[in-house]
């Protein structure tokens, strides 16, 4: 099922227009994620909005937004006076400017979006604005409103079509140099800087996020599964700390030592994944839905309670994490 446009409305260049969808580019829904419930009686906890002095539950129709002035003073806004400020980016997407892309400090970037023509019409205009930021080279400004709020966005051409990313203001954005400032002006000696060079010259490849693994989340459908199968969980021991680093010369040459015994492994994982990718087609990563199926028999509920203690059917055989190559380096 395709995922719902998060905002729909017009890109516009001068007098340029076309009906444009925005849909979000990322995606955390699937990773595992847990509900509050009672430990008592296995319920999901329910959250009831109530007022603060009565404790009166209030419904959504007596729900208003409200400015804090003052310890116990608000200023009331309306739905209807925020619609009569609305900007005109609340329904077009209006290309303002063209800069380069290494002007925009990574600290602006919040997070990325695709932007696709709107229905059949449309197409040609889309496709003028999409080569024109591409035969510059640059990365067009514009502004749009999502969740009722003006973002700033930066569009340019991904393949056939266009990536917008939304960038912070710059009042959000903090100065390095309170952070910087006790920072130690170190002296570092030409040896030690040749040694980290070799290592990271070890360490180099090509950016391959296939190659990358959640270890935590691999971890908790693991503890998930085990659970349901009622197989005891041993206790995991905490690795003691290596300690300070006593002598920086040391460690870069065990690093080095190091790197050498491990680079022939992860030599082996980029080919592996490589020939794989040359084998077979590209297939939806499997996440958490596909992991975690859920718990066969009668009664859900019940059978969901059950699941920590009493131990599993023959039919219901434990879901498994697909097979993934560990990450190179």
């Amino acid at each position: 099922m395709a995922p719902r446009a998060n905002w729909k409305g017009f890109l516009r260049l001068s007098l340029v227009t076309c009906p444009v969808a925005l849909y979000p580019a990322t995606s955390d829904t699937e990773k595992v994620s847990f509900n509050q419930i009672n430990r008592k009686t296995g319920h999901r906890i329910k959250y009831l909005k109530v007022d603060a002095e009565t404790g009166d539950e209030v419904t959504s129709e007596d729900i208003v937004k409200g400015y804090k002035v003052d310890t116990d003073t608000y200023i009331e806004v309306t739905k209807d006076e925020l619609d009569d400020i609305a900007l005109d980016s609340t329904h077009t997407i209006e290309i303002d400017e063209f800069v380069p892309k290494a002007d925009i400090d990574n600290r602006y970037l919040i997070r990325p979006y695709y932007l696709v023509p709107d229905g059949k019409v449309g197409h040609d205009a889309y496709a003028v604005i999409r080569e024109t930021i591409r035969s510059m080279d640059k990365v067009a400004i514009g502004r749009v409103v999502l969740t009722n709020r003006e973002h700033i966005i930066a569009l340019e051409p991904l393949e056939s079509g266009l990536m917008g990313t939304l960038l912070r203001y710059p009042y959000e954005v903090r100065s390095e140099t309170e952070y910087f400032d006790d920072i130690q002006d170190v002296k570092l000696t030409k040896d030690m800087l040749d040694l980290a060079k070799h290592i990271v010259e070890k360490k180099s490849g090509a950016f391959e996020p296939e190659l990358f693994e959640d270890h935590y989340e691999t971890a908790l459908i693991d503890l998930i599964n085990k659970k349901r199968d009622g197989t005891p969980i041993a206790a995991k021991t905490t690795p003691k700390s290596g300690g300070n680093v006593i002598n920086l010369m040391d460690a870069l040459k065990k690093s080095i030592a190091n790197e050498k015994d491990t680079a022939p492994a992860a030599k082996v994982a980029r080919e592996t994944v490589k020939e794989t990718k040359a084998r077979k087609p590209k297939k939806r990563v499997e996440g958490q839905r596909e992991m975690l199926l859920p718990i066969a028999g009668k009664g859900g509920k019940e059978a969901a309670a059950k699941a920590a203690t009493a131990p599993r059917k023959a039919a219901d055989k434990p879901v498994r994490a697909p097979a993934r190559t560990k990450k190179a380096g």
